[in-house]
């Protein structure tokens, strides 16, 4: 229960900094996407920097999972699904103003709106779950493996 709750208190202050940083405003993402303002480039930067940064760390310190086990990393291979998946994502960041994590900082600061967004994501990520089997293989693959109790419930 205690890291239930440590957990829903570092997604809170995940969303203050979201709704401060104005990465949640749908203006910024507009401008953004029209070329006229760098704030939202500067700042997924700094995230890729610190991403990066942070990975060569893990891996040069040896850091291992919350159940003591070591983290594998794994190469996630080309294909010609991560392109249509960039684009709609992109395309659906540019219409709604949010990509995942932002949906719930949008909601949580009263951008009442922002549940037709979730709603969308929700069902999108849905669908995809039905017809993943029937998308050719290439689509279906990714670097995370699901377990067979997993495979059998979709």
């Amino acid at each position: 229960m205690k890291k239930l709750f440590l957990s829903f208190l570092v997604g809170i202050y995940f969303g203050v900094i979201l709704v401060k940083s104005e990465v949640v405003s749908w203006f910024r993402i507009q401008q953004m996407f029209r070329f006229e303002e760098a704030h939202m480039y500067l700042i997924i930067g700094s995230a890729v920097v610190v991403g990066v940064t942070s990975v060569w760390l893990m891996k040069r310190l040896g850091v291992v999972s919350v159940e003591h086990e070591p983290i594998q990393y794994r190469e996630k291979q080309w294909h010609p699904g991560l392109i249509y998946g960039g684009i709609a994502f992109g395309l659906g960041w540019a219409i709604t103003g949010a990509c995942p994590g932002p949906i719930y900082a949008q909601i949580g600061s009263g951008h009442w709106l922002a549940l037709v967004t979730f709603g969308g994501a929700f069902l999108g990520v849905y669908l995809y779950g039905v017809v993943e089997n029937y998308l050719p293989q290439s689509f279906g693959t990714g670097s995370v493996e699901r377990s067979t109790a997993s495979k059998s419930a979709v």
